[in-house]
């Protein structure tokens, strides 16, 4: 498994192997005791699987606040996504800034989004697929978003964000300076 550093402490890319042969390959997307061998201790318990049909889709940008907040392990089943987290955690360093990767089905790449960070996606294929694991359970109570195409994070989505596919959530989400993060930066000891 390759494990690549991103800018923002704690927001991972992670590229497992593949081993393939005639029949195609076969790849370990997550193994526990390689990952805290590398530092990385995450328990997850429970995996989503969503379907976006068509191109310039964007579910984000997403949030779990405690004492749900969900840690997410993101890849790409089929087709291909923009895959985004921006540190929220209040007194960081990097509260705002954002990193994105590429995620598709060909380059088996994945995205680890640590509590704390929003998490959102644009398709850049039609009929993609997106796989992720959570470090907790959802809980309605706790969920909430910031809006996507806020100037002041200034994602570059790749679309125009007037074209973007939205839930009804997503479109009416606040923006950054209008958000009361539930989340604070602990430097490390």
């Amino acid at each position: 498994m390759q494990i690549e550093q991103t800018s923002l402490a704690g927001v991972v890319i992670l590229t497992p192997a593949r081993h393939g042969d005639a029949r195609g390959f076969f790849s370990e997307s997550w193994n526990r005791r390689r990952m805290e061998e590398a530092g990385i201790a995450i328990d997850f318990v429970q995996d989503n699987h969503s379907l976006s049909e068509q191109v310039g889709t964007v579910r984000g940008l997403h949030f779990q606040s405690p004492p749900h907040a969900q840690a997410k392990l993101v890849r790409c089943g089929r087709g291909v996504l923009y895959d985004v987290a921006v540190d929220i955690r209040r007194g960081s360093p990097t509260y705002g800034q954002w990193v994105g990767v590429e995620l598709s089905f060909e380059n088996g790449r994945q995205l680890l989004i640590p509590q704390g960070f929003l998490h959102g996606f644009v398709t850049r294929a039609p009929m993609t697929e997106i796989i992720y694991k959570c470090s907790d359970y959802y809980a309605p109570d706790c969920d909430g978003a910031v809006r996507f195409d806020d100037p002041e994070i200034g994602i570059d989505w790749g679309i125009d964000p007037a074209s973007a596919m939205l839930s009804a959530k997503d479109a009416k989400a606040p923006l950054l300076r209008d958000f009361e993060s539930p989340f604070v930066y602990e430097a490390a000891a």
